[in-house]
């Protein structure tokens, strides 16, 4: 399990537990992804509290649960992120395609 998921109504926070978030476990992230959207998540917030380090298959995922949800009508935003993270995020403009805020109560009140 890579993902620690508190459901609250139809909105999912998940926290992304490793603190790599690469190949070896891109393939399980995009898999806990659509099985959240599947069960009826209407907004998965993804937290990355703990993640110190992203590679470019995890962000394939990403991308991958981003497409899945996206003709399902569930928003997948992302808090928490650590400034490297981030600055990876915004130098390849993925900050254009998620909706990026400091923690779950920021995005919880966007989301409203």
């Amino acid at each position: 399990m890579i993902l620690r998921v508190n459901q609250i109504d139809h909105v999912a926070q998940a926290t992304i537990l490793p603190q790599e978030a690469s190949l070896a476990n891109a393939e399980m992230f995009k898999e806990e992804m659509i099985t959240l959207v599947a069960n009826g998540a209407r907004l998965i917030m993804v937290s990355f509290e703990n993640v110190n380090y992203i590679d470019s298959s995890f962000l394939g995922s990403l991308v991958v649960a981003l497409k899945y949800a996206m003709p399902r009508n569930v928003d997948i935003y992302l808090v928490a992120l650590k400034p490297d993270v981030k600055n990876l995020l915004t130098l390849i403009r993925m900050d254009k395609v998620f909706k990026i805020f400091k923690d779950f109560e920021e995005a919880m009140e966007a989301s409203q």
